[in-house]
């Protein structure tokens, strides 16, 4: 099938200008001033007065539900297809976090191949909180060279729910994920919930100048926690990323001055949807809590821009191209180019989600979703 999309104002992320873009089943074909193309059967979509902008990329969901820390009614749901689609996600990385009790990862991997076959790009991380990591195979490597949607391991420093992982521990863990990610031809590497516990980064440092292991072989999300460390490491060349769940204004604010100092290409963003947002007291006691939304990654975005002055095709980066780069899915993924999947988000003259199509399936029409799981 051939959709014919046209004189959208289009960021690619960088700016086009004025362009159409011509899809091919799940490919971008091309992307031009003009095209004429008269196939019959083309579907052609005037897209005058909209932005187009490539799909989201959210590296951290927990697609199978987060949630526990106050007992088993506290555990959140599923991530719905609808849930993902409200928010212009169309590549999904699925995590377990507090939880591998009650959860696990066949169950993640199992909800991944669902999202794929509904239509989205879904991968996943093996591991958890705990550790020694939960897996599927009996071992971490294993689980990231030969299953195909597992592309790197997850694990929680710094944090008063950690679990007691070592230096020692986490280096023959990320020297694992290294090697199985070498062998499967995957990113391997190991992602990593940073807490805003005392010993921030410290040991990931320690690792990076005591061994050979590359610095972005490492990924601490939660770059709230403890931004000193983050810049740190986004100097000594790996990522940081920002969590958006906290709300769009304050990460905007929190993120704006980062970007500016930050090496280019190295910070990046995600949700941490359909996880559990505890509330603690200073004796680490739950006061409250409440679920994370799938739509703050994109609403970061527009803050970014709209609040904080960022050029659109900055606003833009961390959340395509930027992370695409990180997980080895560039120029597959995070851009409009030819060759590029299909992930096309176009906004309203107001810069709000009024369609999306992934991998040229439309599943999102007059700012609401038109598909369901």
């Amino acid at each position: 099938m051939f959709r014919l999309l046209k004189n959208g104002n289009v960021f690619a992320p960088e700016p086009l200008g004025r362009a159409d873009i011509l899809v091919c089943n799940d490919k971008i074909v091309d992307i031009a001033e003009h095209i004429d193309f008269n196939y019959p059967g083309t579907e052609v979509v005037d897209l005058e007065g909209r932005t187009v902008i490539p799909g989201v990329i959210d590296q951290h969901i927990h697609i199978t539900g987060g949630g526990g820390e106050s007992g088993f009614t506290s555990k959140v749901t599923e991530v719905g297809l609808s849930d993902l689609v409200r928010g212009g996600v169309c590549t999904v990385v699925g995590v377990l976090g507090t939880d591998s009790i009650s959860r696990n990862v066949e169950s993640l991997l199992a909800k991944v191949k669902a999202l794929n076959e509904e239509g989205l790009t879904a991968f996943c991380y093996t591991g958890s909180y705990d550790f020694p990591s939960p897996t599927i195979t009996g071992t971490v490597a294993r689980d990231i060279a030969l299953i195909q949607e597992v592309i790197g391991v997850k694990i929680c420093i710094s944090d008063h729910r950690y679990a007691g992982i070592t230096r020692k521990e986490l280096t023959k863990l990320a020297a694992a994920a290294r090697v199985a990610g070498l062998v499967g031809n995957k990113p391997g590497v190991v992602h990593i919930h940073m807490g805003a516990g005392k010993k921030g980064l410290s040991d990931v440092f320690k690792i990076v100048e005591k061994t050979d292991i590359p610095v972005r072989t490492f990924r601490p999300t939660h770059a709230s926690n403890n931004l000193k460390d983050m810049m740190k490491l986004a100097k000594m060349g790996g990522y940081a990323d920002f969590t958006t769940c906290v709300g769009p204004s304050q990460t905007a604010e929190l993120m704006a001055p980062f970007l500016k100092e930050a090496p280019d290409g190295s910070v990046t963003m995600s949700s941490d949807s359909n996880g559990s947002m505890p509330i603690w007291n200073e004796k680490k006691e739950v006061i409250g809590i409440k679920a994370a939304e799938s739509t703050t990654v994109f609403e970061t975005v527009i803050a970014l821009h709209k609040e904080q002055g960022l050029p659109l095709e900055e606003a833009l980066k961390p959340c395509t191209v930027n992370v695409a780069k990180a997980l080895n899915l560039y120029p597959k993924k995070g851009c409009l180019k030819p060759d590029s999947d299909a992930d096309i988000l176009v906004l309203d003259q107001d810069l709000a989600l009024s369609e999306m199509y992934a991998k040229g399936k439309k599943m999102m029409a007059g700012g609401k979703p038109i598909v369901k799981g």
